[in-house]
């Protein structure tokens, strides 16, 4: 069985500095496309939450975006 492929933000367009994300085994793993050596993984409830805070505007105050 081939495993899943890694999905892309739309947001991305054409540009491969973005965050690829997929589900393997239940599991959902997240990597930077320029590098692909460096994988996150956690349960899709976390990313989930995760996904909850980054519409929201948790984690605007990181990296010194103000967005």
């Amino acid at each position: 069985m081939p495993e899943p492929k890694w999905q892309k933000s739309t947001y991305s367009g054409a540009t491969n500095e973005c965050v690829e994300v997929r589900t393997v085994d239940g599991v959902v793993e997240l990597r930077e496309s320029d590098d692909e050596d460096i994988v996150v993984r956690t349960t899709r409830a976390k990313f989930a939450m995760f996904i909850q805070g980054a519409k929201a505007g948790e984690f605007d105050h990181h990296g010194g975006l103000n967005i």
